[in-house]
Formats: structure tokens, C-alpha cells, sequence
């Protein structure tokens, strides 16, 4: 049997999870089927790109599992002009999945071996709307103007207001946000106008965000 099919009998097997969960865009999945995970897991581990655990990478880093992967992407209610900004560029795969279904993304990382093999990763599949940087998420990115939708994936303490700021009126913000010592749940944040609407998603396995790049990796 070929890689290939595989992979195609893996995302089935995907699909049919995530429709158990009532996750059933089209347009996502599509996306999701285009963008082959494997060739984001680290080497050895491609049996378990499409699984529901977590999958550990460089640094320290990890990816989340597959289905949280697409709940999450799901939750962002994704649109062709839109303009993305994530925070926490990990493999980079959702990323990917993500610059299939808007205009542009600008995804950074604290991380330069993360950021490497991200951009290494987009490059052979030739996404030239994602943008791949090396930079300290923890306070905010000036100088980029504003975005629809933010997305964070390394757990802050409280909604980070300073990157609610950056979005357009109408666009919303998914963080993890650390509930106890070990517990974090995904937070909605959508802006309306100078106001701000708040809903708790779901329990995810985030870690805390690390202030600052990283000095050697």
C-alpha cells in the first residue's frame, strides 16, 4: 500500500471523528485533505500524523492532535479575504491548512528552529500567502496593522488584550487561556465595534506562553 493511500485512509478516518463532533465545513475539510500532515510530524511518527494525541516536535514544542487541530480551525469560521495572524507557528501545519482558506497568514514563533523548518515545510508546498517569522509573541506584535482573525496557541494567564487590539471590528481572537496550574481552555474573543464578547470554547492541552525568542534554538 502507498503513502498516499494511507494518508487518504487516515483523513477518512478523520473525517468520520470530526462528524461524530458535528464538524462538517466543506470547505475545511477540504483544506485539511490538501494539506498532507505527514509531511509535518517529525520523521518516524507519520502512523500517528492523523491520530487524536499530541505529538511532540522540536524545542520542547507539540503538535496538537489532529482533531483538535480542525476543531480549533473550525472555531475561527475562516473567509477567503480575511487576514490571519497566529501566534505559536509550532510545524506549522495549521498554518498551512489555514493560508488554503484565507488571503494572507502571518504566523511567528519564538523558536528560530521551529520558524526554519515551518518555512522549509510551506515552501515545498508552495504557499506563498504564508508568512513565517521569528518573534516574542508573549507582548503583543506592533507594526502589522490589524487582522480578522487571531489565533494563539501558547496558554496566557488572562486574554491577552493587546493582541485583541489588532483586530478589525467583526473579527474574533481564539487563545488558551490557563484555567489552574495544569488545566487551559480555548477562549473566544470577538470584537464589536470598542466592545468585547467573551466565550469559553473548550479544554485544551496547551502549555504557558515563554516570554522573549529563544536564545538557542
Amino acid at each position: 500500500m502507498t503513502v498516499r493511500m494511507d494518508e487518504k485512509e487516515c483523513f477518512a478516518s478523520l473525517v468520520l471523528r470530526l462528524r461524530a463532533e458535528g464538524i462538517s465545513n466543506i470547505e475545511l475539510l477540504t483544506a485539511v485533505e490538501q494539506t498532507p500532515r505527514s509531511q509535518f510530524v517529525p520523521t518516524g511518527m507519520e502512523a500517528s500524523a492523523y491520530s487524536s494525541r499530541t505529538i511532540p516536535i522540536d524545542c520542547g514544542a507539540f503538535m496538537e492532535g489532529a482533531d483538535m487541530a480542525v476543531r480549533i480551525l473550525d472555531q475561527l469560521k475562516l473567509k477567503p479575504a480575511h487576514r490571519v495572524l497566529e501566534v505559536g507557528t509550532g510545524s506549522g501545519y495549521t498554518a498551512a491548512v489555514m493560508s488554503r482558506l484565507v488571503e494572507r497568514v502571518l504566523t511567528i514563533d519564538r523558536y528560530k528552529t521551529l520558524v526554519s523548518e515551518a518555512q522549509r515545510r510551506v515552501d515545498s508546498l508552495q504557499m506563498r500567502n504564508v508568512i513565517v517569522r521569528q518573534a516574542d509573541g508573549s507582548t503583543g506584535l506592533q507594526g502589522e496593522g490589524t487582522f480578522d482573525r487571531i489565533l494563539v496557541t501558547a496558554a496566557f494567564s488572562a486574554m491577552p488584550r493587546f493582541y485583541a487590539e489588532q483586530l478589525v471590528s467583526g473579527g474574533s481572537m481564539i487563545a488558551p487561556l490557563m484555567v489552574s496550574e495544569d488545566k487551559c481552555r480555548m477562549v473566544r474573543l470577538t470584537k464589536t465595534g470598542s466592545r468585547f464578547e467573551t466565550e469559553v470554547l473548550f479544554d485544551a492541552p496547551y502549555l504557558p506562553i515563554v516570554p522573549q525568542l529563544a536564545a538557542w534554538l
